[in-house]
């Protein structure tokens, strides 16, 4: 049953204050590295119940007098048509369409900055694009010796060649397509300019995850380390802070291994480091506006287990490895965790077993659970969510909510006329063919009116789905998990 366990209001509250305060600390100008998705942050809205995915964009919103946002990206990222796997598109298409979507919330997009050239030609076209989009761009170059040899980097052959980025607000947001885009030596190269040009600046770094005052085995910091499986990442309890202030926090390994580092630098620069941990370089908030921990418990749980069913299926598609599965069930152990714990699996594998063909599993936000079987011209898929509309609409199973001779029709064009051997109804197909139902058909407009009841229901799939029925339950907001299996005994299967 679905369950609030965050308080987003009271997050943006306290979190654009903290940021406020962190600016003050440093004389009124603070570089702020921004790790993780600044939208569509779904994964924080799973294991934090309450979390809304545009939270982040939301509380920077309220500062927007004060921020201007850096959008950093790897030469070589450029050079290598690097893509992001959540949607598809290379790196500096996602710096555009990130400048887009900055200004259409009304924030300002001050430059971009193109770190680690070395003459990258893919760079060079990048960076005349941009220039001729109106956009400020800027170089940072490789630097000998990074991150260890303190003395070259704070220097003139290191941070001192890196073109000086012109920035106008107190707060400077620095963000990047991906990972190892170079946020972090952006902004202290940013300290080392602004120190020579006499302003008073200061840095700090935003996370969501591990969260810092949760226990290091919590579930959602559990859920962090199963959604970062492909990376090193590895939470680990704070050394630096535990020496310093007597107590424990949560951060990751890379922002433990690097802060002598940032230290030493911290010190080259100013005479003295602000900070005693990498915790204290911090200024996520999320933790404070948890209001139900049992609530973000379960929540993590299953965002662990559909990690997990993931990695199984990446592995059966040929993109994962045994490495990611072994690590996710490592971590469920540690969790005390099993699949058992998401009840739709059991669900689907019995009318499965029932049905002997593929089936589907809907539990709704109240508890209930609803499935559905392959039939001649439906998908389970499509089956299972028109069963579950008919429950949330109070519509008898045994109703048509759509007649055979509208659905025919459809499975006709897709076998004699588009080459399709299936001819089963996607849920795309379904759902348009069920809002032409309901113009004339008030039970079918009664089931269209339960699509928004389906956003936060589990959803469990006996055999890999396509690529479309997989992106129509992601659209509806179904968190949906599949068994490691194919349909067919094909080798190439159609997306």
């Amino acid at each position: 049953m679905f369950s609030i366990g965050f308080d987003n209001d009271l997050y943006l509250q306290k979190q654009s204050a903290m940021i406020r305060e962190r600016i003050d600390q440093f004389g009124g100008k603070l570089y702020m590295e921004f790790g993780g998705k600044l939208f569509d942050d779904f994964h924080a809205s799973r294991v934090l119940p309450g979390f809304q995915p545009d939270s982040k964009i939301k509380m920077l919103m309220q500062l927007a007098d004060k921020a201007e946002i850096v959008i950093v990206i790897n030469a070589n990222d450029i050079e290598k048509n690097k893509v992001r796997g959540d949607l598809g598109i290379t790196y500096d298409l996602d710096v555009l369409r990130l400048i887009d979507a900055f200004r259409g919330n009304g924030l300002t997009v001050g430059s971009v900055v193109l770190t680690q050239y070395a003459g990258q030609p893919a760079a060079d076209v990048f960076y005349t694009r941009l220039v001729n989009l109106g956009v400020k761009c800027y170089h940072h170059y490789p630097i000998a010796g990074y991150p260890l040899d303190v003395e070259n980097i704070v220097s003139e052959n290191g941070f001192g060649k890196n073109e000086y980025i012109e920035t106008s607000r107190e707060l400077v947001v620095v963000t990047a397509p991906g990972p190892g885009s170079g946020k972090m030596a952006t902004c202290l190269s940013q300290l080392y300019h602004e120190n020579k040009h006499g302003v008073k600046a200061g840095y700090a770094k935003f996370e969501t995850f591990p969260i810092w005052n949760l226990p290091l085995k919590h579930p959602v910091n559990l859920a962090y380390e199963a959604a970062t499986a492909d990376l090193d990442d590895v939470n680990m309890i704070d050394p630096f802070h535990l020496e310093a202030y007597g107590k424990t926090t949560v951060n990751y390994n890379r922002d433990v291994e690097i802060f002598p580092v940032l230290q030493a630098i911290f010190r080259q620069i100013y005479g003295r480091c602000p900070y005693q941990s990498p915790t204290d370089m911090g200024v996520n908030m999320a933790g404070l506006c948890i209001i139900n921990d049992y609530v973000v418990r379960e929540a993590a749980k299953q965002e662990i287990i559909r990690r997990y069913y993931s990695a199984l299926c990446d592995k059966r598609i040929g993109y994962g490895s045994d490495e990611i599965i072994a690590k996710i069930r490592l971590i469920m152990q540690q969790g005390g965790i099993t699949v058992d714990d998401r009840k739709v699996v059991k669900a689907a594998l019995d009318k499965a077993e029932k049905t002997e063909g593929p089936a589907m599993a809907i539990e709704l936000n109240d508890g209930r659970i609803i499935t559905g079987k392959t039939s001649p011209l439906l998908g389970a898929a499509s089956a299972c969510l028109l069963n579950a509309l008919k429950d949330l609409g109070g519509i008898p199973h045994v109703k048509l909510l759509m007649a055979r001779d509208v659905i025919e029709p459809i499975c006709h064009l897709k076998t004699a006329h588009l080459g399709n051997h299936n001819p089963r109804l996607h849920t795309d197909e379904v759902l348009i063919a069920l809002s032409i139902c309901a113009n004339t058909d008030p039970i079918a407009e009664q089931a269209m009116e339960q699509l928004s009841n389906l956003k936060g229901c589990e959803a469990h799939s006996t055999v890999i789905l396509s690529q479309v029925d997989t992106n129509i339950y992601k659209k509806l907001g179904i968190h949906l998990t599949c068994e490691p299996r194919h349909q067919t005994k094909k080798l190439y299967h159609k997306t």
